[in-house]
């Protein structure tokens, strides 16, 4: 979905926590009414932006859950499963007894193959969910996927239905592949206050990193990590500390990182950038101005990314089947990227 961020300020370096020197992509801004008109401009084109792309479900703050199960570091994938089913079933019961109905009808439709694979499951405020898809304990191929913005327990089956799809056209290669759906923070609203900052990234960053570091024990033994980041999730992972179990990060419908190349980013993983020719966020301006704004759009050979090709998809249909986004982001996994695609820019 749309780009949108959290409180706070960003990072001009990107490698994390919130702090460092503002940049853009034509180096400082002078002061006055120049940059304030730049400010505006962005302000403007960002909320012009984001109420053009539908927004369904909002989210239901007060629906009450259990609290989320609990689990030795070392627990296997299968007791997380079951014990994160119970809870689900749990959450559908006090939906029902708070008269909740859309809340519950969400949650049953989480539940109702009998089989799903949760490793997280927190069914309060918001929500928190992360799902595989895949034998993730044979998997030596690992696809995360990092949402954007608006992304809830009351939106996840659109969040859902794109980690279905990249894990049916990788295993059409490669059976021993798993995606996980990393719905793992508090995604900002893409019409919010928090639409042009990172606070909610630097957030998400610090709960990501320790998140791969654990879901590496838990794959197959040398399992590749790949990290796949939609629009605001593509801020998130700009600012996450990567072990050197990940291997590639994509990022795809990026507002930008708030960094001004991939050096600065806080990765050994090759780094990838891709824009479909449908997505309107290639209009918003790719400046930063203090804490607002995120700066150099990845795309932009200065950037430094390793291009893919994306084709003419729009901003929500980068994992539609049948894209050349979602091969290109397959590729990427499987690492069967074609030499002409991996030209770096930096």
């Amino acid at each position: 979905m749309a780009t949108g961020t959290g409180t706070g300020t960003g990072s001009g370096t990107g490698t994390g926590a919130g702090t460092g020197t503002a940049r853009t992509t034509g180096g400082a801004w002078a002061a006055g009414s120049g940059s304030g008109r730049l400010l505006r401009t962005l302000l403007a084109a960002l909320v012009a932006a984001a109420v053009a792309v539908p927004i369904s479900a909002a989210a239901s703050p007060n629906v009450p859950a259990p609290a989320p199960a609990t689990f030795a570091e070392d627990a296997a994938p299968q007791s997380r499963y079951a014990a994160n089913r119970a809870n689900i079933a749990e959450a559908v019961r006090r939906a029902d007894g708070a008269d909740r109905p859309g809340r519950a009808a969400r949650l049953r439709t989480m539940e109702a193959s009998g089989t799903a694979q949760f490793l997280v499951f927190d069914g309060r405020g918001r929500g928190r969910v992360v799902e595989v898809f895949g034998e993730l304990e044979s998997a030596d191929r690992v696809a995360v996927l990092v949402p954007g913005s608006d992304t809830t327990l009351d939106t996840y089956e659109r969040f859902r239905a794109g980690a279905v799809s990249l894990q049916e056209r990788l295993r059409t290669e490669h059976p021993r592949s798993a995606v996980v759906a990393w719905l793992g923070y508090d995604t900002p609203g893409t019409v919010s206050s928090t639409v042009l900052t990172a606070g909610r990234a630097d957030e998400a960053a610090a709960e990501l990193g320790p998140f791969l570091d654990r879901l590496r024990g838990l794959a197959g033994p040398g399992a590749r990590l790949s990290l796949l980041c939609h629009s605001y999730g593509s801020v998130v992972c700009a600012r996450t500390v990567t072990g050197p179990a990940v291997s590639d990060m994509a990022l795809f419908g990026s507002p930008g990182t708030g960094a001004g190349s991939v050096r600065e980013l806080a990765t050994g993983a090759r780094v990838w950038a891709g824009r479909g020719s449908g997505d309107w966020i290639g209009n918003v301006p790719h400046v930063r101005l203090g804490g607002i704004g995120f700066g150099t759009d990845p795309v932009d050979p200065a950037f430094g990314a390793r291009a893919f090709t994306a084709g003419a998809v729009g901003h929500s249909d980068y994992l539609k089947p049948g894209t050349a986004s979602l091969d290109s982001l397959a590729a990427i996994v499987l690492g069967t990227t074609a030499p002409d695609s991996e030209a770096d820019h930096g």
